[in-house]
């Protein structure tokens, strides 16, 4: 009963001793989990690379009384190898890992975000995309998920058809001229019409968007995100945006 084996994507890793390491994963059954991979930092440990960031693996644990222990780990998918040789793709990916990190808790199932995670570190690997518009459609979802969906179009706060021109990122989103408080931005139609596209994940639509709607629309995710986990995502300020 104190083994138990699950799909998980490494968020972090943290030294321990002089040869073990801490493991942050995003599980597919167990939510956040915390593990000690023994001897991982030793020339012949037999995990080698499978515990780093990015990856998605097959784990054995072992419940701890304060934290789990790696008993053995399978790699399913060597993301890390694809998105780390990248500087702009690791540091989109780098962001991703931490909002998944700041979106889930230890022990409490988050099956939705591990499949957003696992689907938006695939797109970004296979490099079909733009690496800031596969960052910001994984944060728009994420956000989504975690019941703070930005609206685009309709008034987020009176429900009134849109689409409206304004933008209050602590309103929701999209405002009509009767709920626009003040300090709201008044982004281009195009813009808006792009984090529409992200959101609902139609990527032709996307793919067309020019670079001004791109650097202001990522803009607006940025503040989104930061406003609803209260402090800044360390990662995010290494992104760049061209």
């Amino acid at each position: 009963m104190n083994l138990y084996r699950d799909e998980g994507v490494v968020l972090r890793t943290q030294k321990l001793g002089e040869a073990d390491r801490i493991v942050t994963l995003l599980t597919r059954e167990n939510g956040q989990v915390r593990a000690v991979a023994k001897g991982v930092r030793r020339t012949r440990s037999k995990f080698g690379a499978r515990l780093e960031p990015f990856m998605l693996v097959d784990v054995q644990l072992h419940r701890g009384r304060s934290l789990d222990i790696v008993t053995q780990a399978e790699t399913l998918s060597p993301y890390g190898e694809r998105i780390a040789t990248d500087y702009p793709r690791y540091t989109a990916g780098t962001v991703m890992l931490e909002t998944a990190e700041r979106l889930s808790e230890e022990g409490q199932p988050a099956l939705q975000q591990f499949l957003l995670l696992v689907g938006g570190l695939r797109t970004l690997a296979d490099g079909a995309h733009d690496g800031t518009l596969v960052l910001d459609a994984f944060l728009l979802r994420s956000l989504a998920v975690a019941g703070w969906a930005p609206s685009f179009v309709d008034c987020a706060r009176c429900g009134a058809p849109g689409p409206h021109h304004a933008f209050a990122v602590a309103n929701g989103g999209a405002v009509c001229p009767s709920c626009r408080p003040p300090g709201s931005v008044t982004p281009a139609p195009t813009t808006l019409r792009l984090l529409a596209a992200l959101l609902a994940g139609e990527w032709d639509v996307a793919d067309g968007s020019d670079p001004r709607s791109r650097r202001e629309g990522s803009g607006l995710v940025a503040a989104y995100l930061q406003w609803h986990l209260e402090r800044g995502v360390r990662a995010l300020r290494l992104v760049e945006r061209t």
